[in-house]
């Protein structure tokens, strides 16, 4: 009966001790809010949404014209004649130009705080390589979130991060294919 006694005092002391340190994380943390990133080291999901559309179009038309126009004439007694000449000179241009860019980015990578500044903002980096048959894909980020833009899902959209660093980078046999030949690349080094 004594050792049941002292397994029982062991498992009392145990318990809140394993509890203790499952809980730990939340310690600083009302029991009614949200888990969401604020100190170093804590983890958030980025939700990266990015929609560019940029147009741009120029003219341009120029036109100058200069003329000069002398004569002169003569008569004496009989005979008479009558000389001229022009001088023109003229200049026109023409130009025009136009660039479009649509770019659309969806994605989804978590990120772990590494610094939180004297305001609070909480500077944050990330950063995912996947490869598929062949393709490497890393996507890299960094910049500085405010609390405030952390939702209740411990979730930021990538249009509230300030000083927004956005890599994504491929490599592989896609991204090979579609670089120019080394014939190409060596033309466009002289021209």
């Amino acid at each position: 009966m004594t050792k049941m006694k002292y397994l029982v005092y062991i498992l009392l002391i145990l318990i809140p001790c394993i509890a203790y340190s499952q809980f730990n994380q939340n310690v600083n943390r009302s029991l009614f809010s949200d888990v969401k990133a604020s100190k170093i080291g804590d983890a958030v999901l980025i939700l990266i949404i990015e929609d560019t559309r940029a147009n741009n179009s120029a003219n341009t038309d120029s036109k100058r014209g200069t003329d000069y126009n002398a004569s002169a004439g003569y008569q004496a007694g009989t005979s008479s004649g009558n000389y001229g000449g022009n001088l023109g000179t003229g200049n026109k241009f023409s130009g025009s130009g136009q660039t479009n860019r649509n770019e659309s980015i969806r994605s989804k990578v978590s990120a772990r705080v590494i610094e939180v500044d004297e305001v609070g903002n909480l500077k944050i980096q990330a950063k995912r390589t996947t490869k598929i048959n062949g393709e490497t894909q890393t996507i890299t980020l960094e910049g500085l979130v405010r609390p405030v833009d952390i939702n209740s899902e411990n979730a930021v959209y990538s249009y509230n991060i300030m000083d927004l660093k956005l890599t994504i980078e491929g490599d592989g046999s896609v991204s090979e294919v579609q670089e120019p030949g080394l014939i190409t690349k060596f033309l466009r080094m002289l021209f």
